[in-house]
């Protein structure tokens, strides 16, 4: 009896169902797919065409490109102007790494191991150069600096561009500490080892993709910024950032675009650099 009501009920069901199949779940799939790689592309498209700007034999900015030359990478390389403020950004963004992955990291690590008391608004007043517009920041920094002397030189940058590059340290050590077991870390101190020998031989070797990818942001995060930057610069001390500026109001060449060409393969070189890290890390902890 059981078995003729189980039949009869199938058979309702699927005389009730419509005739048109159901939605595919890989239809689904493939529609996402597109979206997805329609919005990448919409991202990038304006980068990527950059590139081809700068081949282009024309003495201005024009796409598509009449031509194809490298004339204007030569005379990127060339010129004293855009070399001593590809090399001034270089310098700053190489101490502002430095300074910011230390400070970050030591920050992260009272953050997520430490106990101490306002501790969380310590957090958010370290992440606030994320959260402020950078034109606020320039222009406090730049009535702050200016009086002590600090626009347009090495110091005064790198203590800027530390101050913005830290949230971005933070954010990714402390991702890092939270995936490590801190009784790690006990067990280290148990065996007799201090604080610092216990950080620096069992916490750091476990965390060092995350403060590597740190410091990766800390460097694009200087060596990209320009709002900043156009406020405390000086004739002398100008970043790579600040002459693009320059010479998009007053010589719009297709050395700006070579120019905006080798900040994108260094970019890209950092970024690959960290996933290599990344990528490898995973292999060796599986």
């Amino acid at each position: 009896m059981s078995t003729l009501l189980e039949t009869s009920s199938e058979r309702t069901s699927q005389s009730a169902s419509p005739s048109n199949p159901a939605f595919s779940p890989a239809i689904g799939r493939w529609l996402l797919n597109g979206f997805a790689s329609f919005v990448l592309v919409f991202l990038l498209l304006p980068t990527l065409i950059v590139i081809p700007m700068s081949l282009g034999h024309a003495s201005y900015i024009q796409f598509p490109p009449q031509g194809l030359t490298l004339k204007w990478y030569r005379a990127y390389f060339d010129s004293a102007d855009w070399m001593s403020a590809t090399w001034f950004s270089l310098r700053i963004a190489l101490a502002t790494t430095a300074s910011a992955t230390v400070i970050g990291t030591l920050a992260s690590f009272a953050v997520v191991r430490g106990n101490l008391p306002g501790i969380r608004a310590l957090q958010a007043l370290t992440l606030a150069p994320l959260i402020v517009p950078h034109i606020v920041l320039a222009v406090a920094l730049y009535l702050v600096f200016a009086p002590l002397g600090l626009t347009g030189n090495f110091v005064g940058f790198a203590i800027a561009h530390t101050m913005l590059s830290v949230p971005y340290v933070m954010l990714t050590v402390s991702a890092a500490l939270q995936r490590i077991d801190p009784a790690l870390e006990l067990a280290a101190l148990n065996c007799g080892a201090s604080r610092a020998q216990a950080f620096w031989h069992v916490v750091l070797p476990n965390i060092a993709p995350g403060v590597a990818a740190g410091a990766v942001f800390a460097f694009l995060a200087s060596f990209d910024e320009a709002t900043v930057a156009f406020f405390i610069s000086g004739v002398e001390g100008k970043t790579i950032t600040r002459k693009l500026f320059e010479d998009i109001d007053y010589n719009l060449t297709p050395i700006i675009a070579a120019a905006s060409t080798v900040m994108i393969v260094v970019s890209l070189a950092l970024m690959g650099g960290v996933e290599w890290l990344r990528s490898r890390s995973e292999n060796s902890g599986s």
